[in-house]
Order: C-alpha cells, then structure tokens, then sequence
C-alpha cells in the first residue's frame, strides 16, 4: 500500500528537517496541508525541502505552488473544490460517501475516503463508516488502488485498511502525536515510529 502523510496544520520549527527525514525512510507521498496560512510560509518550506522530493509533495491550498515548485499535484477539499481554470496534471480529492466516491473516482489520479476509523487528531470525529458497508464497496470494487483511506490509521489497523482493497493509507495523528512541535527538537521517536508505519504499509 502506498502510505501518505499529511503535515499538521501548523508550521513549526525543523519541519524540513522531519519531512525530508521521512522521505529518506520511504515516505510515499506528502500532502501539504496548512488551512488558512499564508502562501509565503509554503513557499518557505519548499524551498527548504530537496527538490529530488518536490514530485512526491501534493498541495492542499494556493495551487500556484504546484508549477512553480514543479510539484507532484494539486488536492480537492471543502475549502478548495475546484482545481485552476485549464489546469493540467496530477489532481487528487476528498470524498466522505460511498455514492459520491463511486460516481466520481474515475476524474482524478486518486481520491481519500474518510473517516475510515475514529480520528485521532480531530476530538468527536469518529467513524462514517459501517465494516460492512466498507467490505460491500469493496466487492463491488468502488474501494480499489485508486482510494486511500484517510481517519485514525495506526500501525494496528492497516491491515484491516489493506483487507478492504485500499491502495493506500493517509496517516495524520498517529505519527504527529508522537513529536511536540511547540517544544521538542527531538524526533528519534517519531522517525522510529515512522518504519513501524511503513513496514505495516508494505
């Protein structure tokens, strides 16, 4: 499975440092998600990061970033739902609905489905989904290699996430809860938790 990683909404002290010691121990995919900032400090942090990275980094707002950073793509969500008039190239998009997901997975590269499970970085945003019904849109194929599930994926639920046909994992809370960013310059945990997630993954 492919395992994707989104930033937390904040941007803190040795974020380049981090991600691009992820991306050296096998991180997939980042999503870049930081609602409500200012371009100038995503522009900061690309230019921070090594551009051998920069095709393995989607953005989740000022879309612009994506060309001129050479990017990998652009995401759909609420706050953005539709990409730049005449944009060509990789596009991605959230869904929350078995209907929706199945009427419109086929228009992007790959898509989120979520909350698969309880969230862990989000209080009271628990599950949408019955097992059953995620093992019904399994069968029927509308949960596929194109969908990744997205809401309280842990080292221990990835197999479940795999058994369903998801072609990959979006992970938030799981690995962030592990490193303060207001306090701590140490990653050694988050880094080793992270080879936990990823060999979950494979």
């Amino acid at each position: 499975m492919k395992l994707i990683l989104l930033t937390p909404p904040d941007f803190f002290v040795e974020e380049d440092k981090i991600l691009t010691a992820l991306f050296e121990e096998g991180l997939d995919l980042l999503h870049l998600r930081k609602p409500d900032t200012e371009p100038v400090y995503s522009e900061r942090l690309l230019t921070l990061l090594p551009e051998s990275h920069h095709n393995q980094i989607v953005v989740h707002d000022h879309f612009y970033l994506k060309e001129e950073f050479n990017l990998r793509g652009i995401h759909l969500n609420g706050r953005n739902p539709e990409p730049p008039v005449g944009y060509k190239g990789h596009i991605s998009k959230s869904f929350h609905h078995i209907d929706e997901l199945k009427a419109e997975k086929k228009n992007f590269n790959y898509v989120f489905l979520s909350p698969i499970f309880d969230s862990i970085s989000k209080s009271n945003y628990t599950s949408a989904f019955d097992m059953e019904v995620l093992k019904q849109a399994s069968a029927h194929g509308i949960i596929d290699k194109r969908v990744m599930a997205l809401g309280g994926i842990t080292t221990e639920n990835m197999a479940v996430a795999k058994d369903f046909g998801f072609g990959g994992v979006v992970v938030l809370g799981d690995l962030w809860n592990r490193f303060n960013i207001h306090s701590t310059l140490d990653y050694k945990e988050l880094i080793n938790h992270f080879r936990k997630l990823r060999k979950a993954a494979d």
